[in-house]
């Protein structure tokens, strides 16, 4: 840990600890989940601070585990690159904007699940809804159960962040070849970002709730990180300097 970057460090740290701090709340009967993970504008559990400290939850061991193993990978390789204070910048606007695709993709997703429904169901669900879940329960009409789920379900995890590292690498070291399992073979970096933000988006279109996957917030997580990445190389031709 000693040899990390400053804000590479930091971030495991602070998710171990978020992680960590969750579960022993957790037997205190207090769910963190509904303060910190990123609710929908429209669920009476939404705080515009949600969109940073859902980076910083997450949803269990394994979910924790290879989003720090990639921070740790990658984003000690760009932190060196870029320093700390660019490095971290990228990682919170990426995640941030991951959380505000996530909003776009979750509002269409309720207007398309209240079409037909009766006011009065929309608005009870707008009330009551996140009680229910709270409590392990939802409704008995499918519609307002579904409905329930878009508005008060809930966004954890750095993956929005993780995929903008992981697209940041690829563009500053598009040629470096990586070993990928299964494949037997190395593959360019720039091929394994194209591959990962195919398979977000054919998920993504696939629309399976079952997956539990905030695939359009990952997509998003990149889309920022590459309108950065273009932004900063657009200014230092400016100012005469040149970066990957």
């Amino acid at each position: 840990m000693n040899n990390l970057p400053t804000i590479t460090k930091n971030l495991l740290i602070i998710n171990v600890l978020m992680f960590l701090g969750t579960l022993v709340a957790e037997r205190y009967g207090l769910r963190l989940q509904d303060l910190l993970a990123l609710h929908y504008v429209r669920s009476d559990l939404f705080n515009p601070a949600q969109l940073i400290t859902y980076m910083f939850m997450h949803g269990g061991f394994t979910h924790l585990f290879f989003n720090m193993f990639a921070v740790w990978m990658f984003g000690r390789i760009l932190e060196q690159v870029w320093g700390a204070k660019r490095f971290l910048t990228y990682y919170l606007v990426c995640g941030i904007g991951a959380g505000l695709i996530q909003e776009l993709v979750t509002t269409i997703h309720f207007i398309s699940s209240i079409q037909g429904m009766p006011e009065g169901a929309v608005e009870a669900v707008l009330n009551e809804g996140s009680k229910a879940l709270s409590q392990g329960m939802n409704y008995v009409d499918s519609s307002m159960a579904m409905l329930n789920v878009v508005v008060n379900g809930s966004v954890v995890g750095a993956s929005g962040a993780v995929y903008a590292i992981l697209l940041g690498f690829g563009m500053l070291f598009p040629n470096e070849q990586m070993y990928v399992f299964p494949l037997p073979f190395p593959i360019k970096a720039k091929f394994f970002v194209i591959g990962y933000a195919v398979i977000e988006l054919m998920s993504g279109l696939a629309n399976n709730p079952a997956d539990n996957v905030a695939h359009f917030a990952h997509l998003g997580g990149m889309l920022f990180g590459w309108l950065l990445i273009i932004y900063w190389r657009k200014k230092n031709r400016r100012h005469g300097f040149y970066y990957r």
